[in-house]
C-alpha cells in the first residue's frame, strides 16, 4: 500500500476560512487578525475578555526520549484534538511554533504527519506570522543597545568583561558559539568576547512565553540581567531603557496565533520548543486562553518528559497557576525496540523480546509522571510494521505498571484512528482524579533544586558542579533569586547527559557546566554535560533537501 507523503496530505486539505475556524470558538472576525486566509491573531482585547470564564481540562502530552525509529509526539496531539471533536468534545489544540534551526538541520518540519496535521503547514515551519523574527530582533536591539551605552561613556560603569547578554539567531550556526565582537578600531567599539544563541534559547523567547499580557512582558523584560559592574553588581535591561522599544517589537508576536487541523478543527500554534536548552512549552497566553474557549485543551511539551513535560510542571504550571487532569505519554513499537538494541535498518522484523526489553524506558516516563500526582495515558502511535504481538507486550507492561496503553492510528486515519484514545483521556480527565503538585517547593535551594530533578526524574545518583557554580547559585539566592525554578539543559535522547546512553540507566552523575540566571523569565537555567544553546548542524542537512519545484511549491520541508 503506498501512503502519500505528509506535505501532499496537507497540500489537499481542504482548508476553511480562518474566522469559520475562529467561530468554533466563539472569536468573532473582528478579534482577528488575519495573516492571510488560513491563519490569524486573536486579539488581546478578545482574550481580556474571557478571563472570567470556567477552565476547560487541560490534556498534557509527552513521551518517551526521542529515538531515530520516531514517537509522533506532535501527531498524537494533533490526532487527539481530532478524536475528542469527533466523539462530540469541544476540543482545542495548542502546539509550539518551528524553528527554522531544527527545519533545515535535522528534523524537517513541526506542525504533526499523516491526517493528524496543523495546516497551512509550509508557512507554519518556515516564517509563519513572524513570531521569531520579532524575537530575534528585540533579542538583538537590546544587544545593540549594551554596545552602544558602553560606546558613548558607559555610564552605568558596565564591566566589559561582565556583559552576559549574548546575541542570537534562529539558525544553527556553530561558527557563532563564541566570536570576538567590536574589532576594526576605535569607532566600532570596545573588543570583547561574545557568542550567540540559537533564538529559542532566548530569555526574550521565554518571557514571551510565560508572560500574561503585554503589560507583564515589559515588566519581565526589563527585570532582565543583562552585564554586571566591577563589584559585581547587576545591571538590568531597564537600565539600558531598553524594554520599551522591546515591547513595541513584540506587541503582535504576544498574541496568540490561531489555524486549523486537516479536519478543521481551531489550533492555537503559539510559543518556542527546544525543550532540551529552553523550557520548551507552548505559550500561557495560548494556553490561558484556549481553557476559557474550549472544555478539553490538548498541549504538548518539548521532547520525552525527563523535559518537556518535567518543565511543564515545575516551571510553565506553577508560574502560570495550571494543573493538568491527564497525561499521555507517547510510544512506538520501534522505538521500543531501538531502546531494547535493535539497530534501526531492523526495526521492520518482528522482535517482541526487544520490545519488551526496551518498555524500560517508557515505565520511567510512566512512573515520573505519576509522581506529579497526575493520571497517565500511554499512547501506542501506530506504525504499518507494527505486529500484534509487539503492540500487546508494551500494553502488557504498561498494565503491570498501574496504567493503561491505547493503541492509536491517527497517522493513517485522522480522527477516526484516534477515537478510542480520545474516549478513555476524556473519561479520566472528567474523573477528576488528578491532585497535581511539583515535584520541589519554592523555598528549597536551588542547588537541591537541580538534585531534585537529576535524582527523582533521571534517577542520577549524584550531580557534579564545582564550587564556582555552587557560589553562584548561593549568590543568586543572597539576592532574592533562590525561590525561582530550574530550567535542565540538557541532552534529549537520554535520561543521562550521555546521548548514547538509551532505555533507562541507573548509576551515573550528573555534571553541571554553567548556570544562567533568567531573572526576567523567572528561572535558572542549569547546563548539563555537553549541550549546546546554539546547535550545529549535521553532516547532511535537511536545508540540502529544500527547493522549490517546477510548480513553484516547496520541496523536502517534511
Amino acid at each position: 500500500m503506498a501512503f502519500k507523503t505528509d506535505i501532499e496530505i496537507a497540500r489537499e486539505a481542504n482548508k476553511k476560512p480562518i474566522q469559520e475556524i475562529g467561530a468554533k470558538l466563539g472569536i468573532s472576525s473582528d478579534d482577528l487578525l488575519p495573516y492571510g486566509h488560513d491563519k490569524a491573531k486573536v486579539s488581546q482585547t478578545f482574550i481580556n475578555s474571557v478571563q472570567d470564564r470556567k477552565d476547560g481540562k487541560l490534556i498534557l502530552v509527552t513521551a518517551i526520549n526521542p529515538t531515530p525509529a520516531g514517537e509522533g509526539k506532535t501527531t498524537t496531539t494533533v490526532g487527539l484534538g481530532d478524536g475528542l471533536n469527533r466523539i462530540g468534545k469541544n476540543a482545542c489544540v495548542c502546539i509550539r511554533e518551528a524553528s527554522l534551526g531544527p527545519n533545515f538541520g535535522m528534523k524537517g518540519g513541526a506542525a504533526g504527519g499523516g491526517y493528524a496535521q496543523v495546516v497551512p503547514m509550509e508557512e507554519m515551519n518556515l516564517h509563519f506570522t513572524g513570531d521569531f523574527h520579532a524575537i530575534t530582533s528585540a533579542h538583538n536591539l537590546l544587544s545593540a543597545m549594551i554596545d552602544n551605552h558602553i560606546y558613548w561613556g558607559n555610564s552605568l560603569e558596565i564591566d566589559t568583561r561582565r556583559v552576559v547578554w549574548r546575541r542570537v539567531v534562529d539558525m544553527n550556526d556553530r561558527a557563532l558559539r563564541t566570536i570576538t565582537a567590536s574589532l576594526g578600531g576605535v569607532s566600532n567599539g570596545f573588543p570583547r568576547e561574545a557568542g550567540f544563541d540559537i533564538t529559542v534559547a532566548s530569555e526574550v523567547m521565554a518571557i514571551l512565553c510565560l508572560a500574561k499580557n503585554l503589560e507583564d512582558l515589559q515588566e519581565r523584560l526589563g527585570s532582565m540581567i543583562v552585564a554586571h559592574r566591577r563589584d559585581r553588581s547587576p545591571v538590568y535591561c531597564r537600565d539600558i531603557k531598553a524594554d520599551g522599544a522591546m515591547t513595541v517589537l513584540l506587541k503582535d508576536a504576544m498574541q496568540p496565533n490561531i489555524v486549523q487541523t486537516l479536519e478543521n478543527n481551531p489550533a492555537f500554534v503559539h510559543g518556542g520548543p527546544f525543550a532540551n536548552i529552553a523550557h520548551g512549552c507552548n505559550s500561557v497566553i495560548a494556553t490561558t486562553t484556549a481553557l476559557k474557549l474550549a472544555d478539553y485543551v490538548v498541549t504538548e511539551a518539548g521532547f520525552g518528559a525527563d523535559l518537556g513535560a518535567e518543565k511543564f510542571m515545575n516551571i510553565k504550571c506553577r508560574k502560570a497557576g495550571l494543573a493538568p487532569s491527564v497525561v499521555v505519554v507517547v510510544a512506538t513499537v520501534r522505538a521500543m525496540k531501538m531502546n531494547g538494541g535493535v539497530a534501526k535498518a531492523d526495526l521492520g522484523t518482528e522482535n517482541v523480546d526487544a520490545v519488551q526489553k526496551g518498555c524500560a524506558n517508557l515505565g520511567r516516563h510512566v512512573e515520573n509522571v505519576k509522581s506529579f500526582g497526575v493520571p497517565v495515558v500511554v499512547a501506542i502511535n501506530h506504525f504499518v510494521t507494527d505486529t500484534d504481538a509487539e503492540v500487546q507486550a508494551i500494553k502488557d507492561y504498561v498494565a503491570a505498571q498501574g496504567a493503561e496503553a491505547i493503541l492509536s492510528r491517527h497517522w493513517e486515519l485522522g480522527s477516526e484512528g484516534s477515537a478510542d484514545l480520545a474516549t478513555r483521556v476524556a473519561e479520566i480527565a472528567d474523573a477528576g482524579e488528578a491532585n497535581f503538585a511539583p515535584i520541589y517547593p519554592d523555598d528549597m535551594p536551588l542547588f537541591q533544586k537541580i538534585e531534585a530533578v537529576a535524582k527523582k526524574i533521571y534517577r542520577a545518583d549524584e550531580v557534579l558542579a564545582d564550587q564556582k557554580i555552587r557560589n553562584q547559585l548561593k549568590d543568586w539566592e543572597a539576592q532574592g533569586y533562590g525561590n525561582l525554578p530550574v530550567c535542565m539543559a540538557k541532552t534529549q535522547y537520554s535520561f543521562t547527559t550521555d546521548p548514547d546512553r538509551r532505555g533507562a540507566p541507573v548509576g551515573f552523575s550528573v555534571p553541571v557546566r554553567e548556570v544562567r540566571l533568567s531573572a526576567g523569565a523567572g528561572f535558572v537555567v542549569v547546563i548539563c554535560g555537553e549541550i549546546m544553546t546554539m546547535p550545529g548542524l549535521p553532516r547532511v542537512p535537511s536545508a540540502e533537501n529544500i527547493k522549490l519545484n517546477a510548480d513553484g511549491d516547496v520541496e523536502g520541508l517534511f
